[in-house]
């Protein structure tokens, strides 16, 4: 199926195809159609799946068939995310998308200063992406009114719920005019996401891409178990003896990426960080040159690494496991998109005997092992237990 079969203007067909897309991914197949009927949707697609385009190229499309004057302060459609750079790298795809459409967009986020923001407000957006908490600023302080809003999207609403946000989505929504579409996006349909959902949908569609959560066969998913000490060591031993091109490594707390950093630089290995006590001019930057590849090896806390969107990053690394275990899903798919190879690397200490558990269940198989020469385990890690069932946190 080519794009054109989906009911598109010939405008965004053209910006589709100057983007490199050639035929339409499965969440795209089954989303478009859905969201140009006006229906609401709740939908459950993997990172890497296309899920952005799935949402904005319809939107535009119906943003387009009824423009009209914007009045100052106005909005027409809304799509939260859960962080800066999400936002960021949402807005640059809804710009390339309507490029050859006479419609505007912006990304609001904290971390800068807000004027600017405001400013660009004044005139009326068709599009706003935004995180929720700088959205709520601006409404507070008069900045946009919603009483124009046609079409709201929850981006990534797992992580926003992750992350705190509830009580923000609750007051947002109940600013919204009741006559609008809604559309959410998640990786997991969990039991939250759908009480989520209740409150905010009316007899939605609901499509999921991936039900089971299984990860595409084209990422070779493989773990060295190392002591905890070891772990940096391990680290630059495989960049050096495997001679990495490039890695993202994520980490759970940002005290952990500044001291990875510094123990990578002592070896001679370059590398920074991205986290949530950087400005956002710093990490823009940082996230620029590892794009560009000017900066080989990045490490990242998992919600920082939101927003990083590179077509042919070659592998991820777990320095730490994450928790809960679907983010381990969400990690590996910054490698191996849109039909590319990746690998995905994780370092396992005993300690993440539990954590290891939790993902080979999701996964439904066990993790390949390697062992490296020069750095054997005196706390070994067991073969974990598939059916494991782990209690919430």
């Amino acid at each position: 199926m080519s794009f054109s079969k989906l009911g598109l203007s010939d405008p965004i067909l053209k910006a589709v195809s100057e983007a490199g897309y050639s035929k339409p991914t499965d969440i795209q197949k089954q989303a478009i159609p859905i969201i140009l009927s006006g229906r609401d949707l709740i939908a459950a697609a993997q990172t890497g799946t296309g899920k952005t385009a799935s949402f904005v190229l319809p939107m535009l499309q119906k943003l387009d068939s009824t423009e009209g004057e914007l009045r100052s302060k106005s909005i027409r459609a809304l799509i939260l995310t859960p962080t800066r750079e999400l936002a960021v790298q949402v807005e640059a795809n809804v710009a390339q998308y309507a490029k050859y459409l006479n419609l505007s967009s912006l990304a609001v986020y904290g971390g800068v200063d807000s004027e600017a923001q405001k400013e660009r407000l004044e005139e009326g957006i068709d599009i706003l992406v935004a995180t929720p908490g700088r959205l709520l600023d601006m409404a507070y302080q008069r900045a946009l009114y919603f009483d124009d809003l046609e079409i709201l999207v929850l981006d990534e609403a797992d992580r926003m719920l992750d992350m705190g946000f509830i009580d923000d989505l609750n007051k947002i929504i109940d600013r919204l005019p009741s006559e609008r579409q809604s559309l959410l996006f998640s990786a997991t349909l969990t039991d939250d996401i759908r009480y989520l959902a209740d409150t905010v949908y009316d007899d939605a569609a609901e499509i999921s891409i991936s039900p089971n959560k299984k990860t595409t066969p084209k990422i070779n998913q493989w773990l060295i178990t190392v002591d905890k000490d070891n772990k940096s060591a391990l680290l630059s031993h495989l960049i050096n003896d495997q001679q990495w091109d490039q890695a993202l490594i994520f980490v759970e707390k940002k005290h952990s990426s500044a001291k990875l950093v510094e123990q990578l630089g002592k070896r001679g290995i370059t590398a920074d960080s991205i986290h949530s006590g950087r400005s956002q001019a710093v990490r823009e930057q940082i996230l620029e040159d590892f794009k560009s590849g000017k900066l080989k090896f990045l490490v990242a806390t998992g919600i920082a690494a939101r927003g990083i969107d590179i077509d042919d990053l070659s592998r991820v690394v777990n320095y730490d496991l994450p928790y809960p275990a679907e983010d381990y899903i969400h990690r590996i798919g910054r490698t191996g998109r849109a039909g590319a190879s990746g690998e995905a690397i994780s370092l396992v200490s005993k300690d993440d005997f539990k954590n290891l558990c939790a993902i080979e269940s999701l996964l439904g198989k066990i993790i390949s092992r390697k062992e490296i020469e020069g750095f054997p385990v005196k706390k070994v890690v067991p073969i974990s237990i598939l059916d494991y069932l782990p209690k919430r946190r």
